[in-house]
């Protein structure tokens, strides 16, 4: 897909001042949550939830440190394969270690739902979740998160960190976007 220089951009959903305030909301409630802990391991699910995890991270007032997986379950970028892989294991070990997952969106919750169970056989101390998004109409799997910043419609969404075929990342809101015929 080509993005034209004149198209016009997606929609707002979600304003950068709307999930500012959100971000802030999420940091101020983890941090109270984690206050005993001293060192709360942040893991980001690669790619799609590295900007909410950068201004997550930065609003948090508890020590952290920060590793990333990234799994994959799309094939070029729109079309559901069906199996979750790992495409980027973490660097640092979590057993023992309070773990706050944090994601960008769910959408059925089975990639969720494969992540949790992963992390949760490596004996972490804790494991919370924290999404940025969550499509309550598409929901397949009964995966708990402790944190979320939106309840979304069931729309395609891109921005903030979102995007279609490695598109539309760098939106400072979140948006709705139409993926061309036969490809969303």
């Amino acid at each position: 897909m080509t993005i034209n220089a004149d198209a016009p951009l997606p929609p707002v959903l979600l304003s950068e001042r709307q999930i500012a305030e959100r971000v802030d909301q999420l940091a101020r409630q983890i941090s109270a949550d984690h206050a005993g802990v001293d060192d709360l391991l942040l893991v980001g699910v690669l790619r799609g939830a590295f900007i909410f995890l950068a201004d997550l991270a930065r609003r948090l007032t508890i020590p952290t440190t920060i590793d990333f997986m990234a799994l994959s379950h799309y094939e070029h970028g729109s079309a559901p394969s069906g199996a979750v892989r790992l495409v980027m294991d973490l660097r640092i070990p979590i057993a023992g270690r309070s773990v706050l997952l944090v994601e960008d969106i769910v959408d059925s919750g089975e990639t969720l739902s494969y992540l949790r169970r992963m992390l949760e056989a490596r004996g972490p101390a804790s494991l919370k979740i924290c999404a940025l998004t969550r499509k309550p109409d598409r929901l397949t799997s009964d995966v708990r998160v402790d944190y979320v910043g939106f309840d979304i419609p069931d729309a395609w969404v891109v921005g903030y960190g979102l995007d279609f075929d490695n598109k539309f990342r760098s939106l400072p809101y979140i948006g709705v976007f139409t993926p061309p015929a036969g490809r969303g």
